[in-house]
């Protein structure tokens, strides 16, 4: 699934092997290459079974919200799942059953959650539903879904936009997410980072299952601050650029 929107059907038989004992990533095979994305700036968002009956959810940047079922797609090679307004984009797409929460992220440091089964599934030609209300100027940066009943973790870094880009990592923190009230869907959710002065946006912004795991843009382990921060509080200084942030696997 890709973040315009659209799925590309293939066979993973049909990718190279690679050696168990390998950890370069150069030594698979370039995904985009693979699969003939060749439009600028767009990326792959994650993996979708076509023969499961889970829906996925998308989020895009423009604060849309849907929820489709894999097993229900036409069989092509290529297929639009959303249609969006000119200019949006697709920022997550998850696995959401109904009793999973959707949660929504954006660069004014906002926090939405709410129930899955808000949202009705639909089918692929349909243009989804509002799904969180965006301030001025205001875009979705993080969308995903989180089972509620896990150890999830909210993880943020705060920068600015007068600041050029790789000089200051900016200020992070991790907060649980049982601190962030759920709220319904299109509304503006809550708080979720308070900014310093010369600070004005998210730059980086993850939910999901703890622990969490920060790289720097060239795939470099970065420190997070230990959870437990409140919801609403400043960052802290980090010692690096943080360029994405996912969950640990241990």
């Amino acid at each position: 699934m890709t973040s315009l929107g659209r799925v590309v059907r293939f066979s993973p038989v049909d990718l190279p092997s690679v050696p168990s004992t390998s950890v370069q990533l150069a030594a698979g095979t370039p995904l985009r290459d693979y699969l003939g994305i060749t439009t600028k700036g767009e990326k792959v968002l994650g993996f979708v079974r076509f023969d499961s009956d889970t829906p996925i959810a998308l989020g895009t940047a423009q604060g849309t919200v849907k929820r489709i079922v894999p097993s229900s797609l036409p069989v092509r090679p290529d297929l639009e799942v959303i249609g969006m307004k000119p200019g949006d984009t697709v920022v997550g797409a998850a696995e959401a059953s109904d009793d999973t929460e959707l949660v929504f992220v954006t660069t004014d440091a906002q926090l939405l959650r709410f129930p899955a089964s808000t949202v009705r599934p639909q089918g692929a030609p349909a243009g989804g539903m509002a799904g969180v209300k965006l301030g001025s100027g205001a875009s979705v940066l993080f969308f995903g879904a989180v089972d509620p009943t896990t150890d999830a973790v909210v993880a943020t870094v705060s920068g600015g936009e007068s600041i050029l880009p790789g000089t200051d990592p900016g200020r992070a923190k991790v907060s649980s997410f049982a601190e962030y009230p759920a709220k319904g869907r299109a509304t503006g959710g809550v708080r979720a980072h308070a900014f310093l002065k010369g600070e004005d946006r998210l730059t980086v912004a993850w939910v999901g299952a703890s622990p969490p795991q920060a790289v720097d843009p060239t795939g470099a382990v970065r420190k997070l601050p230990e959870t437990g921060a409140r919801r609403d509080a400043s960052g802290q200084p980090i010692d690096g650029v943080i360029g994405s942030i996912g969950r640990t696997l241990v």
